[in-house]
């Protein structure tokens, strides 16, 4: 069996059919609209809607997505476009990755785009949302939703990988609604994913496909739900 987003083979496919029947038919209701949002990254700012309609944020072309703004990372006073759609990478004719790393390899650079796909799975009955190489995300209950930062950096971000993007990349979405989709300025200048106003990010112990070795992990991580909640069983 191949993932539905990557067309690379999954990991424990028997365990995956349940998620990959969720996802499917998420996306197929999710590839009926086009719409979605611009949103605005400042710093220190919870992101505001820049504009909401099926014009402004159909699917791009891999090249337009993968364009970064002219406001470099690293400059933490500049706001940049960004761009939420609600489709699937695959349905805007991307393939690959869009540069997020598998497993526990270390996110150098952050993706020209990612994908979040809201699924259930043998380990975790709720809805919870993984990316587009079908690893968990989570969030941090050290975090406010809505204060427009992470408090998770230094140590704790290399224990816990933000789910970074370029400035001007594109956030492909399947059962996930784009208005709960935003981002945030990291410590460090990067554009990091927000659902419900909770920054997201991934488990550095979770080495496969729907790992869930960091749920409740310390008491304060959870599987993150497509609307923000924690997803617990």
């Amino acid at each position: 069996m191949t993932s539905y987003f990557s067309g690379r083979p999954t990991f424990g496919a028997a365990t995956r059919r349940a998620t990959l029947a969720t996802v499917t038919a998420l996306c197929a209701a999710a590839a009926l609209t086009a719409c979605g949002r611009t949103i605005q990254i400042g710093s220190g700012d919870t992101p505001t809607s820049a504009s909401t309609s099926a014009s402004a944020s159909a699917p791009a072309p891999a090249t337009s997505s993968a364009a970064p703004t002219s406001a470099a990372p690293d400059q933490q006073g500049s706001n940049s476009a960004l761009q939420v759609v609600d489709s699937t990478a695959r349905d805007a004719g991307l393939n690959g990755t869009g540069g997020t790393v598998v497993g526990t390899a270390v996110q150098e650079t952050p993706p020209q785009w990612v994908q979040l796909a809201a699924v259930t799975s043998p380990g975790l009955a709720a809805p919870h949302l993984i990316n587009i190489n079908q690893a968990v995300l989570y969030r941090f209950d050290g975090d406010r939703a809505d204060s427009g930062q992470s408090n998770c950096n230094g140590t704790c971000a290399a224990k816990w990988p933000p789910v970074t993007i370029k400035e001007g990349g594109n956030v492909y979405l399947a059962g996930v609604n784009p208005k709960d989709v935003a981002a945030v300025r990291r410590a460090d200048g990067k554009v990091q994913v927000t659902v419900g106003g909770w920054p997201v990010y991934r488990f550095s112990g979770d080495a496969g496909a729907g790992d869930l070795n960091g749920q409740g992990l310390d008491g304060k991580w959870f599987a993150v739900g497509p609307k923000g909640q924690k997803a617990v069983r």
